[in-house]
């Protein structure tokens, strides 16, 4: 199960940009048969443009995270304990080849999105996030619960607040391939900078996100490492930011910043045992920067209502 999971993860950015392609393909014939084939002077040709309605896009790229610290509550047979003050911190690939070679471009920390321009500034996108999120060791946490005797050599007995240095042979906890934010996002756009032929143009971006958190999950406790266990752990809420430069209508480079909360009420931590979990909320802060292409669904249209841009 875990590898079917794995391998959906995977292919499902492919799928979508495929799904859209063909889409876009369909509402280009539609639209020739509609308008093209007209005579001359029925219709006026509507100057392209990223905000308009009908305008849509695909975009991929990278991010690095930083999260607040959270408390982590572990459940399973023999254990109910709480780990708080838990610092942890993203993975970023170090591999130059992961980046680019495309059996490879999904390992590091990445992000995927298509969207349309449901009306004029607004844009309406699906897509994710695929966010790491690794415990730090050396730490001192306080440790709070009841771990019953038997299931760990490390740990053992009630505890109430107490400290305790974690090493990551012992216990450890990460989602690493990884803590996936699933979202849809509506955003405000609007050109900042244009260029008289329109060939370079800045953009401003503002949006809020929510969606679910599909977790694979690595845990070492109680002498057992489990890894890659699959769960959808919990929902998400952001707030994003960015500018985005396009280049001859077609193409574009963006920045983004985004922060948002992270509920896990149910993150899997053992594939064979289904009372295993665990559970946290925190912050986190987001940076990337994607690169994209732009579509314009709707190219020509009668330009009676044709808005001004500005």
């Amino acid at each position: 199960m875990e590898r079917i999971f794995t391998s959906l993860i995977k292919s499902l950015p492919i799928a979508m940009l495929l799904i859209f392609l063909s889409n876009y393909g369909i509402s280009q014939k539609l639209y020739n048969k509609r308008y093209v084939n007209k005579p001359s002077g029925n219709y006026k040709k509507k100057a392209k443009n990223s905000m308009a309605e009908g305008a849509a896009f695909v975009s991929w790229g990278y991010n690095r995270t930083a999260y607040t610290k959270s408390n982590i509550n572990f459940v399973g047979t023999g254990y109910n304990f709480t780990l708080r003050g838990v610092k942890a911190v993203d993975r970023p690939s170090t591999k130059l080849s992961e980046y680019i070679s495309p059996d490879k471009i999904t390992v590091p920390q990445f992000n995927f999105r298509i969207g349309y321009n449901f009306a004029n500034y607004w844009n309406l996108s699906i897509g994710f996030d695929h966010l790491k999120y690794v415990m730090v060791h050396g730490q001192e946490y306080l440790l709070d619960g009841k771990i019953n005797s038997g299931v760990d050599a490390n740990w053992s007995g009630s505890y109430a607040d107490e400290i305790v240095k974690t090493e990551e042979t012992k216990f450890h906890y990460e989602n690493t391939n990884g803590q996936n934010y699933i979202r849809a996002e509506i955003t405000r756009v609007r050109n900042l900078v244009r260029n008289n032929r329109d060939n370079f143009t800045l953009s401003g971006l503002m949006g809020a996100s929510t969606g679910v958190i599909l977790s694979f999950n690595d845990f070492t406790f109680g002498g057992k490492k489990d890894v890659q266990t699959v769960s959808l752990s919990g929902l998400g809420l952001s707030a994003h930011g960015g500018l985005r430069l396009e280049f001859f209508k077609h193409f574009f480079l963006q920045t983004n910043v985004s922060l948002g909360v992270l509920a896990q009420n149910h993150v899997k931590t053992r594939p064979a045992d289904y009372s295993a979990y665990a559970r946290q909320t925190f912050g986190y802060v987001e940076g990337n920067v994607v690169m994209g292409a732009l579509f314009y669904i709707r190219p020509t249209n009668s330009c009676g209502s044709c808005p001004s841009w500005d």
